[in-house]
């Protein structure tokens, strides 16, 4: 994207999350990489529901501020772990849907084969370790599933995902918190899962690379 682009698209997406209730406060944060070296992202101590364009923070992948007057979210580091590690990754959003984040708390990963397109799309979304708040322990726990997954549930504290472009690792918050309401409702409130066979989980996995989707772990075992 060009940066005109990426920050109209910061602003649209934190708005979205914001909406849909997935951060609460100033939570959350959201990064586009603009060019091999630089990142845009949104600040610190910001609603999501309301920022605006002069408040956006550009930085490099060390996490110097290149433009802007207000600080970057110290979970920046996550992002910019993310944008090392895998450089198909252009764009990361972190917030807090409820529902994938009360996952997070109890430690279940999202990992039971009910949802066709879950399986496609994500597969699996593990639980990366804990770490505390702004430290470099997050972007540690993060690191390992950068090339392997489309996002990953922080435990005790919310949801990350990442893309190749804005909007897809936004959706890919919706499409996570979807599957963790869907596998809440048929386990914890119907009380009974059809999951699907070895053999469909195997045909939907073979569908990725038509569908342009490079990453995604493979769902437990039925």
């Amino acid at each position: 994207m060009k940066e005109k682009e990426a920050k109209k698209a910061i602003i649209d997406i934190g708005q979205r999350m914001y909406v849909r209730n997935f951060v609460a406060a100033n939570d959350g944060n959201i990064s586009i990489k603009t060019g091999d070296n630089e990142v845009w992202a949104t600040p610190t101590g910001v609603s999501k529901g309301f920022m605006k364009k002069k408040m956006l923070v550009k930085v490099d992948l060390d996490g110097n501020i290149l433009e802007g007057t207000l600080k970057p979210s110290s979970e920046l580091k996550m992002h910019l772990r993310a944008y090392k590690e895998n450089p198909d990754i252009k764009s990361v959003c972190h917030a807090h849907p409820p529902i994938s984040t009360s996952f997070a708390i109890a430690g279940i990963p999202l990992d039971t084969p009910v949802l066709a397109e879950a399986v496609i799309s994500l597969g699996d979304v593990p639980i990366a370790p804990y770490a505390e708040l702004g430290s470099k322990e997050v972007p540690e726990a993060v690191a390992p599933f950068c090339h392997t997954h489309n996002g990953v549930l922080l435990a005790n504290h919310g949801v990350v995902t990442w893309a190749e472009d804005a909007y897809a690792a936004y959706y890919r918050l919706e499409s996570i918190e979807y599957y963790a309401n869907i596998l809440m409702i048929t386990e914890k409130i119907i009380g009974k899962q059809n999951t699907l066979t070895q053999e469909q989980i195997d045909r939907l996995l073979a569908m990725r690379e038509k569908f342009g989707i490079r990453r995604g772990g493979t769902p437990k075992k039925v």
